[in-house]
C-alpha cells in the first residue's frame, strides 16, 4: 500500500536526504552480528573471492 500511494518512495527520500540515519543504523548492528563476523573470517580464508568482488565496501 506504501509502495502505491507514493508513501514509500517520499520517506526514502527523506531518509537519503537527512544522511540515512536509519540505513546507517541498521548496517552499524548487523556489522556487529556473529553471523557477519564468521562471514568474513570465511572470506579472508577464501582469496579467490577477493578477486571477483561484487562490492567495493569502500564506495557502498
Amino acid at each position: 500500500k506504501d509502495i502505491q500511494t507514493g508513501e514509500y518512495a517520499k520517506s526514502f527520500i527523506i531518509e537519503n536526504r537527512a544522511g540515512a540515519p536509519t540505513l546507517q543504523s541498521r548496517r552499524r548492528l548487523t556489522a556487529g552480528h556473529q553471523i557477519e563476523q564468521v562471514g568474513g573470517k570465511l572470506r579472508a580464508m577464501m582469496p579467490w573471492i577477493a578477486k571477483n568482488k561484487l562490492v567495493d565496501q569502500s564506495k557502498n
